[in-house]
């Protein structure tokens, strides 16, 4: 018989759900991982891993009825000829848009961490403080002096790459040495730091091995080659995700079972001991509905998700789902902005190419509202930046298009562009929320979410100030043909989502405690981006590592002790 009872459970395989696997199976807890999606096996499951373009029907390129029958999927920057099987298409799991939302998932084990885009910026002190300090959000329960052991904790394991900077936007950590700028990046650098003072262009932090340590080698992982294929799975190891990297090593303490095609139907909850006893699950395949007990439950299911299952835990004690007593479950929805770019092409350094394909932009920090509230808008954005090289020379149309000189002129370095985007953070609103439909299941019997998430007025003087400001720097930069734009898209294709199951230090305005406990059902912690009080400007995939890690262990120090 199968066996149906744990020490844990972790509901989730991805980036969260693979560090809290990692966390209670070293600490001798027997863990049950409950993954949706199908297995995937380090390198095995990485069919496009090795492939030429030309190995592809259509060179990389999604043909029109994938489009015409994905338009959501479609809209997603990652969705390629290589990568589309690591992605959730539009009808295998439908949700209901009250307002335009794109909501990008990947159901297998491993989840999106096999295709995340690998930032991993620390948070600073104001990306804790300044939603309460500046009345866009409320006081955040932990501050940066209680993660930042557990980013130490986390950086060291993964392998993250990047320079000690000294910023205070964007604080440093335990860093791998950084891929090198480009010639292009660090004229940049120089200029932006001559003509503006307080912006500070830097080596972004990414998750990636430049230089082997022994904890790498111990988890089978090898340095990054510079291919930039990352979203096809990293056969090497080079990038950090949970299935090369926390579930194996969770694997080898013996404590661990993962059952994928397990579709999390609810938590099960016992109104007389005022905890959660197991998880229902349906077998994807036969829909067969089977229970799962444990002393505590992880909630990593990526964020809408995990306000899915919590709001469909319903029971006497919690008719509105669990842990809702005060009817913010599913509240507070919030997200990155990613809807804003600028770039140009700059003249000069036609000596000079690039080395093998980086897989890493380069960063500038945060320098809005950092001290204090002085723009007309609130929170600060982080851009991401960087200069690339064509591979040849455009042709015009009226040129031969055959023969020795267009051979040759193809074989022509082209010019240099520069490039930006911005990295917005959005305020957390009431009104930004998701919740369950009333008429609509999906075919395993559970009722649809509904998205109704927008944009405000906020966001958009956010986006007009990035838009002012990269052209400033792009014309001190020396760029020409500048270009810029706001291109509108759905909030969901940043990939952020965040919220609905806060963190907060009170219980009448928050969902969890500071160790990322319902505070009103001890033993369920949710640590995936559901958690989040706030967004920040900073990546937040290494916070939910170190949230993770820091809950596991405080869940396992709980259970020694007799406490839950």
């Amino acid at each position: 018989m199968e066996k149906t009872t744990f020490d844990a459970i972790v509901i989730g395989s991805g980036i969260s759900g693979g560090w809290a696997a990692k966390e209670l199976c070293e600490k001798g807890l027997k863990t049950l991982v409950l993954e949706r999606g199908r297995p995937i096996t380090h390198i095995k499951d990485y069919p496009t891993a090795m492939m030429n373009p030309w190995d592809f029907k259509h060179r990389g390129m999604m043909p029109k009825n994938f489009s015409d029958t994905n338009p959501i999927l479609s809209r997603c920057y990652g969705t390629a000829e290589d990568t589309e099987h690591f992605f959730v298409k539009d009808n295998d799991h439908p949700y209901v848009q009250e307002k335009p939302f794109d909501w990008i998932r990947g159901y297998q084990v491993g989840g999106k961490s096999i295709t995340w885009g690998r930032a991993c910026q620390r948070w600073s002190e104001y990306d804790f403080t300044s939603p309460a300090k500046n009345g866009y959000g409320i006081e955040w329960p932990i501050g940066y002096e209680d993660i930042a052991p557990w980013y130490s904790h986390v950086e060291k394991f993964v392998g993250v790459c990047g320079n000690k900077d000294g910023l205070e936007a964007m604080p440093d950590g335990e860093f791998l040495p950084p891929f090198e700028m480009n010639c292009v990046e660090s004229h940049m650098k120089e200029t932006i730091s001559k003509h503006f003072p307080d912006r500070h262009f830097v080596h972004a932090r990414w998750a990636h091995i430049t230089e082997q340590k022994e904890i790498h080698r111990q988890q089978g992982r090898g340095p990054c080659l510079n291919r930039n294929l990352c979203m096809r799975g990293c056969p090497y190891g080079g990038y950090f995700s949970s299935v090369a990297s926390t579930l194996p090593w969770a694997d080898k303490t013996g404590y661990l079972t993962i059952r994928p095609f397990s579709v999390v139907h609810s938590i099960l909850y016992d109104e007389k001991t005022g905890k959660a006893t197991g998880v229902k699950i349906i077998d994807a395949n036969t829909k067969e509905e089977l229970i799962y007990n444990a002393r505590i439950i992880f909630v990593n299911a990526s964020a809408l998700n995990t306000n899915l299952i919590l709001l469909n835990s319903k029971s006497n004690r919690f008719p509105n789902g669990l842990g809702n007593d005060n009817g913010l479950l599913g509240k507070y929805i919030c997200f990155h902005i990613y809807r804003a770019h600028a770039g140009g092409n700059i003249d000069g350094f036609e000596d000079k190419y690039i080395y093998g394909k980086n897989p890493t932009d380069c960063i500038m920090a945060n320098f809005r509202n950092l001290h204090q509230q002085e723009m007309d808008f609130v929170g600060g954005y982080t851009v991401f930046a960087g200069a690339i090289r064509a591979r040849t020379e455009s042709v015009p149309e009226n040129e031969a298009q055959l023969g020795a000189d267009f051979k040759h002129k193809l074989s022509e370095p082209g010019l240099w562009r520069i490039y930006m985007y911005i990295q917005g953070e959005t305020i957390p609103k009431i009104t930004n929320q998701v919740y369950l439909s009333n008429d609509k299941k999906d075919e395993w019997g559970i009722p649809l979410l509904v998205t109704d998430i927008g944009y405000d007025e906020n966001d958009d003087k956010m986006v007009a100030d990035f838009l002012e400001q990269s052209r400033l720097m792009l014309e001190k930069i020396g760029c020409r043909d500048i270009y810029s734009g706001d291109n509108h898209q759905a909030p969901g294709l940043d990939i952020h989502e965040m919220g609905g199951v806060r963190m907060g230090k009170d219980p009448k305005d928050s969902l969890l405690n500071g160790h990322n406990q319902l505070h009103a059902c001890k033993n369920v912690f949710v640590t995936d981006g559901a958690c989040m009080t706030s967004t920040g400007n900073q990546s937040p995939s290494i916070l939910y590592m170190a949230l993770t890690a820091r809950a596991a262990n405080f869940a396992v120090e709980q259970v020694k002790n007799g406490k839950l």
